[in-house]
């Protein structure tokens, strides 16, 4: 029978497919943290004291990166190239997600609006990550060589997402709103279906390593198709809802060090 747990468990008992796994989140949190260490850079002056969480979240998507290099270099495995058809990251800047990455290699200071459009998309996308690790944690948090980096990761991921509603809500405060939630609704929109391309595409690829028969392959891909039309049909709209979060200033202190991966 099909489940998240005996999925997740025949990938992580695999080395290559466990390397091809690793090998994408450890891409995709680089990049990540690449990202946001522009943005605190480029941060306008206006909006300087956000500079610090901004760093902050990139800090902890470096840490990820580590992390997962970290696993593979465990059990003595070297990163694989990272398909272009799973590249999360690069697939939503190259559908116009977020700041594009010329503005990110120029000096020029940002604008508020950029800020804006900033956190919009960390909402979406953290949404997703904070989904995914609590998936993992449900099944995982104990596991003898991951636990530690799962909980650690999720912790992390749930902290980014309280972050982006608490700053988004006082960017609405301050005027942004209609910005916020047109920009929230496109990121979304766009988010689900690359997540479908991408989910299809990885599982392609764990297909061919694990030998799965043709009607797994079906089964998994019928299923990635169904939470594709979930989401189409208005379980996107989670990703654009704004409350304030239980944990407040969720970015207001220092990284967390991951020595325990080192």
């Amino acid at each position: 029978m099909l489940s998240a747990k005996s999925l997740f468990k025949e990938i992580l008992d695999n080395d290559e497919s466990f390397r091809l796994f690793c090998s994408i989140a450890a891409s995709g949190e680089s990049q990540g943290g690449w990202e946001n260490a522009r943005i605190a850079a480029l941060v306008p002056q206006s909006e300087r004291a956000l500079a610090p969480k901004i760093s902050r979240h990139g800090a902890d998507e470096d840490k990820h990166g580590r992390i997962f290099n970290a696993l593979m270099k465990k059990r003595g495995l070297e990163p694989v190239e990272v398909p272009p058809a799973t590249d999360y990251t690069m697939l939503l800047e190259q559908s116009g997600i977020g700041l594009a990455h010329e503005k990110l290699k120029s000096d020029q200071p940002l604008t508020v609006e950029d800020i804006v459009t900033y956190l919009a998309h960390s909402r979406v996308t953290e949404q997703r990550a904070s989904e995914e690790m609590q998936l993992l944690r449900k099944y995982f948090a104990d596991h003898p060589d991951i636990g530690r980096a799962v909980r650690m990761i999720s912790n992390d991921e749930d902290n980014h997402l309280a972050y982006c509603h608490e700053e988004l809500l006082r960017f609405a405060t301050a005027g942004h709103g209609r910005m916020i939630q047109r920009t929230l609704r496109e990121c979304a929109r766009a988010e689900i279906r690359i997540y479908r391309d991408v989910s299809l595409a990885v599982m392609a690829g764990m297909g061919r390593i694990l030998g799965w028969p043709k009607a797994k392959a079906a089964a998994l891909a019928a299923g990635i198709h169904a939470v594709y039309l979930y989401e189409r049909l208005g379980g996107w709209r989670r990703m654009v809802s704004l409350k304030m979060p239980e944990r407040r200033d969720a970015l207001g202190g220092a990284a967390t060090a991951s020595t325990e991966f080192a």
